[in-house]
């Protein structure tokens, strides 16, 4: 498997999540050496906080499966997930689950990273499974870093209170 031309693939669809405006992660699932499902993140899009870029290939992949009559644990057994950044926690026990065949990943995930950022979550599985992280971090996390110069404007506004005491600090516009 060429790894570095199908990360390559996988960062140009964060570049069209950039475009969009949702958080630039680009995702592909490869079985026999084809990408069958292509995503990015849809959060913004859809208003539904768990539409991330693996989520949105698990589905293709299933209507992969359903229209070339195949089962679809033997596909996930013998796919590879490529994607820009760590895949969160959400989204690592969905691929465990399924039995992926191995994840590479770009840039860690400091916030949410479910393969060793934040959580190992393989150590709650008995996976077979490869991971490899940092294959083109810095193309990917330039992209993030392009998407939280700006504001995201289907951010929810913040919930705090001026003028209210929070844990003993006064919340105030200079806080």
């Amino acid at each position: 498997m060429d790894t570095l031309a199908w990360m390559d693939a996988a960062l140009q669809k964060a570049e069209e999540s950039l475009r969009e405006g949702e958080v630039p992660v680009g995702c592909l699932f490869v079985y026999n050496n084809e990408a069958i499902a292509t995503g990015n993140n849809t959060v913004n899009e859809t208003c539904n906080a768990t539409r991330h870029a693996e989520i949105n290939c698990i589905d293709q992949v299933l209507r992969f499966c359903k229209e070339k009559q195949l089962e679809h644990e033997t596909v996930f057994r013998n796919l590879d997930v490529i994607v820009t950044v760590e895949p969160c926690i959400m989204c690592v026990s969905a691929l465990l689950q399924l039995r992926v065949r191995s994840i590479v990943y770009g840039c860690a995930n400091d916030r949410f990273g479910g393969c060793t950022s934040v959580l190992e979550v393989p150590n709650f599985y008995d996976p077979k499974i490869t991971i490899q992280g940092n294959v083109k971090a810095d193309e990917a996390m330039k992209l993030l870093k392009n998407f939280y110069k700006g504001t995201n404007p289907n951010a929810p506004e913040s919930k705090v209170k001026k003028g209210r005491k929070s844990k003993g600090i006064l919340l105030t516009d200079n806080n």
